[in-house]
C-alpha cells in the first residue's frame, strides 16, 4: 500500500498561481497513476488532472484545461501539479489519488491523501 501526502495549498489572488505536491511513500512509486481531484463544499469529489506511470500520458479536466499542468519525478517519487490563471471557483480542498488505471473518476484510485485546501479569493 502506498501513502499520499498533499502540501501547497494556501491563499491565492484571482489569477494566480499555485504548485501542489503530491508525495507518495510505501511501495514503489513509478507502476502507479496518480491522479489529482477536488472537492468543494456540498459538492461531488471532481477530476482535475491525472499523470499516467510513465509520465508521458496526461488527461486534464474541462474546468482546468489550459491552465493547470502535471508532472511527475519518479525519483523523488513526487507528483506536481501547476495552477496558473487561478479562479474563485477552483477554491477546493485538492486531493492526490493512486490508481492502477489511467482513469478521471474517483472510483478508480484506490488510495487518497488528506488533501490541500486551495482557497482564490477576487
Amino acid at each position: 500500500q502506498v501513502q499520499l501526502v498533499e502540501s501547497g495549498g494556501g491563499l491565492v489572488q484571482v489569477g494566480g498561481s499555485l504548485r501542489l505536491s503530491c508525495e507518495v511513500s510505501g511501495r514503489t512509486f513509478s507502476p502507479y497513476i496518480i491522479g489529482w481531484f477536488r472537492q468543494a463544499p456540498g459538492k461531488e469529489r471532481e477530476f482535475v488532472a491525472v499523470i499516467h506511470s510513465d509520465g508521458e500520458s496526461t488527461w486534464f479536466g474541462d474546468s482546468v484545461e489550459g491552465r493547470v499542468a502535471i508532472s511527475r519525478d519518479n525519483a523523488k517519487n513526487m507528483v506536481y501539479l501547476q495552477m496558473n490563471s487561478l479562479k474563485p471557483e477552483d477554491t477546493a480542498v485538492y486531493y492526490c489519488g493512486a490508481s492502477r488505471t489511467f482513469a478521471n473518476v474517483a472510483e478508480s484510485y484506490d488510495v487518497w491523501g488528506q488533501g490541500t485546501q486551495v482557497t482564490v479569493s477576487s
